[in-house]
């Protein structure tokens, strides 16, 4: 097997980038960028942590969860999880983020690329109330770059597509998968128990 180890090499086998997949590149976010991320409500975030490995984590919620504050910052609330916090102490050590906003139904995605800071305000936080609750905390991203992702990956996955969907079923529940591989034994939570328990402590 022969591997590639040279910017060189690997020129030699790709074209250069030309035309639109360079210059669709910007520094902030235009109007069609911020179109695009008010019409989203699930993305990507990807971070690098102290042993240089990437984490990567979605996150989800209405059409517009992350706020557009200008044509440089984004907020993104961060709600429940399992409280690894991967990405937010990478983002201690590393602000280097990057994010794919994606939206059902649409083969293109929108790619940022910036800088981060976790914020507590008062005045951050209350912008994302859900009833009563809210954010413990909220990321601020500075942009840095932005571009418009074409729709081969997504077409190619027919990502949207109804018959490309598979059932549920054809997996064991995410709790006996975990179980599994942590080598645990015991009843497992069933998928339509665990949903019902997510959808009550979702904010």
């Amino acid at each position: 097997m022969s591997k590639i180890e040279t910017v060189e090499q690997l020129r030699a086998l790709y074209p250069a980038a030309k035309g639109l997949a360079v210059d669709k590149q910007l520094t902030r976010l235009d109007p069609h960028c911020r179109k695009f991320i008010s019409l989203s409500p699930f993305l990507v975030l990807s971070t690098k942590g102290q042993d240089g490995l990437i984490d990567i984590s979605p996150r989800g919620g209405d059409p517009g969860f992350i706020h557009v504050e200008g044509d440089e910052t984004l907020l993104l609330p961060d709600w429940p999880g399992n409280n690894r916090l991967d990405n937010l102490e990478n983002i201690l050590a590393d602000p280097a983020i990057s994010v794919i906003f994606l939206i059902p139904g649409v083969d293109e995605t929108l790619r940022v690329h910036g800088v981060a800071e976790i914020r507590i305000d008062e005045a951050l936080t209350g912008r994302f109330a859900v009833g009563s609750k809210l954010p413990k905390s909220v990321l601020r991203i500075q942009v840095k770059e932005a571009y418009l992702h074409c729709a081969k990956a997504l077409m190619r996955a027919r990502l949207w597509e109804a018959d490309a969907q598979i059932e549920r079923g054809e997996l064991p529940s995410i709790a006996q998968m975990i179980q599994d591989q942590a080598g645990l034994s015991g009843p497992t939570e069933s998928q339509s128990d665990m949903v019902a328990r997510y959808r009550k402590i979702l904010y």
